[in-house]
Formats: C-alpha cells, sequence, structure tokens
C-alpha cells in the first residue's frame, strides 16, 4: 500500500520538480540513470534473499528506499533528485520483488496467480488516493513533503513484516528446519566472499556501461554541437565498449555471472522476457510524459491527470483477480494473451488518433482501459511462466531475470522517448508558437523547460494553442515508436509453451 501510495505521488509531482530546475525535457534521463541502476540490482538482490534471507534483503530495500526519499526531500538540485530517485527505485523496486519472492514461496504454483493478484490489489486504492495527496502537498504544502513523508512513514510501517520473518525464520531453526552453520571467515574474507558471490564487477560493468550508452541519445540535442559533440560521441562508444566487455566477462571469466544463462536456453521464459522487453519498452516510449500531456493540452488538475494515468491500476485491481482465478481453474496461462496482446495493441493504435488537441477526454480513459486489460493480463503471465518453468530453488533467479529484463526494457523505452522528446518536441514549439517567443531564446527556454511555464497561458491563447499542438505533434510519434516495437511482443505466441500449472509441483518454502 504505502509503496503503490507513494509511487502514484512520484509520478504526479515529478513534472514539477524537473519544472524547478527548468529542466522538464530531462525528465526521462532521471528515469533512464534509475531504471537501468535497478535492474543492476535485482541479480545480486536475489543471491542476498537466497543468502542472507529474504527479511535481512527486505530490511535492506526498506533503508535504501527511505534514503532516496530523505534525499529527495532535501535536493537543491537536478542531480541530486537524480541520485536520490537511484536510492528510491532501487529501494522500492526491491521491496516489491522480495514480496513476489516471498509470495512465490508460500503459494502453489496454480494459485500463484491469485496470490500476485492479492499483493497487487492495494494499487486500486493508492490510484485514487495519490494523485489528490500529491495535489495537496504541491498547492497547499510543498512537493518535498510529497517525499519526505514517507521517508518517516515507511520505515514503520515495513518493521512489522521484517519481525514476523525474522519470528518465522527462528521457529524454522529451532524446529532443526533450517541449520545455518558459521562460516569462519574474518571481515576481510566475508567481504571479498560476497563481492565474488553478488558478482560486483559484472553489475558495475552492466550499470556502467547500459548508462553511458543510453543517455546520449536524450543529451544530444542540448549538447553544443549536438550529435557531433565530442562527449556525445565518447559516451555512445564507451558505453558500447562496456558492455561488449560485460558480455565477455559474464560468459567466460565470472566465477558467478550475474545473469543465470542457463535460464535462458528454456523457450517459455525467453517468451516471457521477450513480452516483457516489447510490453515495457512500447510504455516507456510515451508514458513518462503522460500526466503533463493531460495538464497542458487536456487542461486537467494534477489530480485528475494522476488518475487517469492510474487507470491501469483501477482495472488491473480487479482484473488480477479474474485473470488469477481462470488460470487456477483451467490449468493453463497461454490461451490469455490471445485475447490481451491484441487488445493492448488496439489500445496503443487508438491512443495515437486520440493523443492531440482537441479530443475528448473520455476518448483517452477509453484507450487506457484498453491498455490496463492487455497489461494486467502481461504481468500475471509473465511471472507464471516463468515460475512454471522452473524449480522452487530457481524461483529468486527467474524472477531476478524477469525484472532485469522488464526494468531494463522501460530505460530502453524511456531513452527513445527522451530522444523523440528532445529532438522533436523543441523543434515543434518552434514551429507552433509566436514570432515574439521564438524570437526571444530565454522565454522559449522556460516554456520548453518549464510546465508551470506552459500551464501559465490560458486555454485559447496563441500560445497555449502552439504549445499543445506541439504536444500532440511530439505525442503521436512516440507513440507509434511504442506501437512499432511491441510487434515483438507477438513472438511470445510462439515461444511460450502451454504449460499445465495443475500438473507441476513444486516444493514450497523458503530454500536457501
Amino acid at each position: 500500500m504505502v509503496n503503490a501510495f507513494q509511487g502514484s505521488i512520484l509520478y504526479s509531482l515529478i513534472p514539477f520538480v524537473t519544472s524547478e530546475y527548468e529542466s522538464h525535457s530531462l525528465l526521462n534521463v532521471i528515469f533512464i540513470v534509475a531504471d537501468t541502476m535497478q535492474a543492476a540490482t535485482y541479480i545480486p538482490l536475489s543471491k542476498i534473499l537466497d543468502i542472507w534471507g529474504r527479511a535481512e534483503g527486505f530490511a535492506l530495500m526498506v533503508c535504501f528506499a527511505t534514503i532516496g526519499m530523505a534525499m529527495m526531500a532535501g535536493c537543491n538540485s537536478l542531480a541530486t533528485f537524480c541520485a536520490a530517485h537511484v536510492f528510491y527505485s532501487i529501494g522500492f523496486g526491491g521491496v516489491i520483488y522480495t514480496i513476489d519472492v516471498i509470495t512465490s514461496d508460500i503459494s502453489k504454483l496454480k494459485n500463484r496467480g491469485l496470490a500476485f493478484a492479492f499483493t497487487s490489489s492495494p494499487y486500486m486504492i493508492s490510484a485514487f488516493a495519490g494523485p489528490k495527496a500529491a495535489e495537496d502537498f504541491y498547492e497547499k504544502i510543498n512537493w518535498r513533503w510529497g517525499f519526505g513523508a514517507f521517508a518517516i512513514i515507511l520505515p514503520f510501517v515495513a518493521a512489522p513484516m521484517f519481525f514476523v520473518m525474522k519470528a518465522n525464520l527462528k521457529k524454522a531453526t529451532q524446529a532443526g528446519v533450517l541449520v545455518r552453520e558459521k562460516s569462519g571467515r574474518t571481515l576481510g574474507q566475508s567481504i571479498w566472499y560476497y563481492t565474488v558471490q553478488f558478482d560486483a564487477l559484472g553489475v558495475f560493468l552492466f550499470a556502467a556501461g547500459f548508462t553511458i550508452f543510453l543517455l546520449p541519445f536524450t543529451l544530444a540535442y542540448n549538447a553544443p554541437d549536438g550529435w557531433k559533440s565530442g562527449y556525445i560521441i565518447a559516451m555512445i562508444v564507451v558505453g558500447f565498449v562496456v558492455l561488449v566487455v560485460f558480455g565477455v566477462y559474464e560468459s567466460k571469466f565470472s566465477p558467478y555471472p550475474m545473469l543465470n544463462f542457463k535460464l535462458l536456453t528454456d523457450r517459455t521464459i525467453i517468451g516471457a522476457c521477450v513480452l516483457s522487453a516489447a510490453y515495457m519498452v512500447s510504455y516507456y516510449c510515451w508514458g513518462n510524459y503522460f500526466t503533463s500531456f493531460l495538464q497542458v493540452v487536456n487542461n486537467q488538475t494534477i489530480s485528475q491527470a494522476g488518475y487517469i494515468n492510474n487507470t491501469f491500476n483501477v482495472v488491473s485491481g480487479f482484473l488480477l483477480f479474474v485473470v488469477g482465478y481462470l488460470i487456477r481453474r483451467t490449468g493453463y496461462f497461454k490461451w490469455l494473451l490471445f485475447i490481451a496482446i491484441p487488445l493492448y495493441t488496439l489500445g496503443l493504435g487508438l491512443m495515437i488518433h486520440f493523443r492531440r488537441p482537441g479530443q475528448s477526454v473520455g476518448f483517452l480513459i477509453m484507450c487506457q482501459v484498453f491498455i490496463s486489460f492487455g497489461g494486467s493480463i502481461f504481468i500475471i503471465i509473465q511471472q507464471v511462466a516463468v515460475l512454471a518453468a522452473v524449480d522452487h530453488q530457481h524461483v529468486a533467479a527467474v524472477l531476478a531475470l524477469l525484472h532485469v529484463v522488464g526494468t531494463g526494457a522501460a530505460a530502453i523505452g524511456g531513452t527513445i522517448s527522451g530522444t523523440i522528446w528532445t529532438n522533436v518536441f523543441s523543434s515543434a514549439l518552434m514551429k507552433n508558437l509566436p514570432a515574439e517567443i521564438t524570437e526571444d531564446p530565454e522565454v522559449f527556454g522556460t516554456i520548453y523547460g518549464d510546465i508551470t511555464a506552459q500551464l501559465e497561458y490560458e486555454i485559447g491563447t496563441p500560445e497555449r494553442s502552439g504549445i499543445q499542438e506541439s504536444y500532440g505533434y511530439a505525442q503521436t510519434r512516440m507513440l507509434a515508436a511504442g506501437l512499432g516495437i511491441f510487434v515483438f511482443g507477438y513472438l511470445s505466441l510462439v515461444l511460450m509453451r502451454n504449460i499445465n500449472v495443475k500438473k507441476i509441483k513444486q516444493t514450497r518454502g523458503n530454500v536457501f
């Protein structure tokens, strides 16, 4: 609940946070860096959960999230906020992942869809409460308290779950079910042991290479000489080389590779990863600027834009239970994709037509419902599919792989979105705004980089109309890119096996 609530507030406030530093156009940079770092931590976290324990991993992620929110509340620059968002993303992403692993520990495979639906159900409530709270924080208090309040709340809310897990672990130890022997290692030996076990070098190479390679595509427009700028070219080359080094190191030299390549020999797991990647890239090609679009083009308030953006949370809150029940009842999950994939494609295609000035916001909500129906089914199917393809001792590893693919794909989607936005939106503004604005670099730069400046112009004025036309021009191209990329999602229909989860028996409980 706290995670869902805070996430909803964050997405409503972040356009205004970046605008405070006149960097609304760099919104995607924050998400790219955070998503890349988050993707790099899932595999080490899976090992932490298996080696140290579920409770310890959960507590560590809560600490990361708390630090991130405290830094957000006190930041005085965009760079600090970006660093804070990295901590926040690692922490809250890790909390969600840990809960998924624990849910898999205590549920049968045929019931896992229902179990995942239950852990996702609080998003229904936060879909309405979050945007309204964000609006009140921004207009009545301060956007900083939208993050600072949760830096105080989260540790207290998370503490009971931590102590319950520790109590159960103690019972298992006393009953002789779980036996842990002392390692006998010194502090220095333990540091080196865990550095190797968690593949610290692989994590660093992946995070550094992925981030350095992706960022230039968003930053190039603002560089002094555009794509010809030395540091832009250098970042692309260095990032690519580091990723190649990462691949060679992981496949040839790492004693404990970050990625378990054996898992990728199963076509069901490959199919789930392909679907996850296609869906996440497709969504984040346009999703990060959706609330900004709703406020500027459709004249929605912060809360109204948040409600529409959270359509997915409302739809999925109900639909996940239906999907979970259908999987339990029939034993099969693949057939649901034949409904979900075309429905998602339809919603995204219609959004291209309706995501422009002059269209009713009701049509956008309709498209969001279609997209939410498809996306909700994807989430359950991906998780159940990969879990059906492995035994229980690989649960943490395969879920981590799925999270790495999904989060990494989100970073790629954000890169595509940022590239289109920075190259298309600015040129569209130059074309659509009145001459007195385009001829004044300071005013033009403020409009380009500050959503509050965009909203200051009344509906119907030449300035606001020009901004709206520019949003529509950029957004339709972002959506078209997302739709084109999602075509790869259809490959999952071929790759996934039609597994009967009723016939699969897996060991339940914590595996160390």
